[in-house]
């Protein structure tokens, strides 16, 4: 029993160090983190549960004062009085963790706080009681799990061993107990954050292979500990054991972070900071005149650049860096020109429904497209580009495709199928890699699409000028339109292929079936001409 009692005396001085003097720190450098990082989203959290944080604040405060008291009565405190400030500690620091765990969880799992707006509603929220037992289940098992870093450093033998396999049963045990509270966790998850923890996320999709090894690596180690080893001496192979533990710590904590986007506020405010009551208006008043630390109001043809990079500085730095680890723009945005990028802008909540809307108009669009491609990829900014491709296909490469691949490496790919093998893999794109979405256009879309891959079809032939070309040559303009007056584009067709029924003088015109199309449309739809 002495020899216990001298480990519990040196393992509540290590814990004493590593929760109030490290935690204390990294507590202040949480708030100074998230404060910089989304202060919108921060203030929201501060006024929501004021009164939650005041009271989280007094359990660690008799934490504290608990905790000291506990460590400086050792041999100076009847053992019964001893225990009960143990037990005063550990209740205030599990009902800080309930504290904390209804304010964090609010902002994945809002609830009914999204109706009223209370403070209850908020706290309560769906994921609240499954996040309270799976972090309580978590803690209890880190808490074994430390227990080790104390456990190998006791001299006497037979002690160490009780108390190493007391640690290692204690771990396992709540580890057993941690596993269906995450299953209840993820059930009343709603159905959007459910897909994304479930494959729908890129980033999750990442996270689960480090999970898994973290879950395995604590088993291993912990039954190390408790059935083969339960006697060594090894301080670092009992660091060693933390470090599964915070893995799976991280991706858990990834994962819950990831599972609500593109939200910070499970739908009420967007990861950039902006609410969904904000948005409905931005895109008509402009993002940049309704912003107040903007130091560009407005999009001109000589601030274009610099208007964007506002412009990414508030809609797009929250997630994405420029060069570093964490979603690296210039990754992953390298194959795209300035066309498509400024598509892919306006479409991007379709085509990455975990990322938020741009918001703004479509000229400011096309000034943060200038400056992701011209000023930190050195491509070429073409406004002239910007006229909407009369060709289908190449319509349906920048609506669908360009986000993530460029023209060259589809083209590679695309040159050795035929047509119908590049239609029918279109609707597999998921064989190809798992993250890709099959294409889900019509089969007349798919065969568009088809044909501007494998370069068959180039942009469609201005109908205008392939008119002017080939007729105008012999007859007026007022004169064709004339003959075309009133019938429709088949009929134009039909007539353009027996040309020589009207005049013998007459050549049948030797254009492709696209050009001829192309001539017919323009006769159908000119305003002296019929309907199609």
């Amino acid at each position: 029993r002495s020899g216990i009692l001298a480990y519990v005396r040196r393992h509540t001085r290590f814990f004493m160090l590593l929760t109030m003097v490290f935690g204390g720190i990294t507590g202040v450098g949480i708030w100074f983190t998230i404060a910089l990082v989304n202060p919108a989203a921060t203030s929201k959290l501060i006024h929501t549960f004021v009164y939650g944080w005041a009271a989280e604040w007094v359990w660690f405060l008799v934490e504290i004062v608990a905790l000291l008291v506990y460590y400086y009565t050792f041999d100076r405190m009847d053992s019964v009085t001893h225990q009960k400030v143990g037990w005063i500690y550990a209740v205030a620091a599990w009902l800080s963790l309930v504290l904390i765990s209804g304010i964090i969880d609010f902002m994945l799992t809002p609830g009914d706080w999204l109706q009223d707006q209370r403070f209850w509603s908020g706290f309560f929220n769906p994921s609240f009681w499954p996040s309270v037992f799976f972090r309580s289940f978590f803690a209890f098992m880190l808490a074994g799990l430390y227990g080790f870093v104390s456990s190998v450093r006791i001299d006497d033998a037979e002690t160490r061993r009780i108390m190493t396999r007391y640690n290692g049963k204690w771990a396992l045990g709540f580890l057993a107990l941690m596993l269906p509270s995450a299953w209840w966790y993820l059930q009343v998850l709603p159905e959007p954050s459910q897909a994304l923890v479930l494959g729908a996320s890129p980033t999750i999709r990442a996270t689960i292979p480090w999970a898994i090894g973290g879950l395995a690596g604590v088993i291993i180690l912990a039954l190390l500990f408790t059935l083969v080893r339960p006697t060594t001496r090894s301080l670092p192979l009992a660091m060693v054991t933390l470090l599964p533990a915070f893995l799976l710590l991280g991706a858990f904590e990834w994962t819950r972070e990831a599972a609500r986007r593109p939200f910070v506020i499970n739908q009420f405010m967007y990861s950039s900071g902006v609410t969904l009551a904000q948005a409905k208006s931005l895109n008509g008043s402009g993002f940049l005149s309704s912003t107040n630390f903007a130091r560009v109001r407005e999009v001109t043809d000589d601030n274009l650049t610099e208007a964007g990079a506002e412009l990414f500085k508030f809609q797009c730095y929250a997630c994405h860096t420029i060069g570093g680890l964490n979603n690296d723009i210039l990754r992953k945005t390298a194959a795209m020109d300035f066309k498509p990028m400024v598509n892919y802008l306006l479409n991007v909540m379709h085509k990455r429904p975990y990322m938020p809307p741009f918001l703004g108009t479509r000229e400011e669009a096309v000034a943060l497209a200038a400056y992701i491609v011209g000023d930190l990829h050195g491509k070429p900014v073409e406004l002239a580009s910007l006229k909407e491709s009369t060709n289908p296909g190449r319509r349906l490469y920048e609506e669908n495709c360009v986000g993530c691949h460029g023209l060259d490496i589809i083209r590679d790919w695309a040159q050795e199928q035929t047509v119908e093998e590049i239609m029918t893999g279109l609707m597999h794109l998921d064989q190809i890699d798992p993250a890709m979405e099959n294409f889900s256009g019509s089969a007349e879309q798919r065969r568009q699409l088809a044909l501007f891959l494998k370069g068959e079809e180039g942009d469609a032939p201005d109908g205008r000028s392939v008119l002017e070309q080939n007729c105008t040559g012999c007859h007026g303009l007022d004169t064709i339109l004339a003959w075309s007056r009133g019938l429709s584009t088949q009929e134009i067709l039909h007539g353009l292929g027996q040309l020589e029924t009207l005049n013998p003088m007459m050549e049948g015109l030797s254009l492709e079936p696209r050009q001829l199309k192309a001539v017919a449309d323009v006769l159908a739809s000119s305003g002296q001409g019929g309907a199609r």
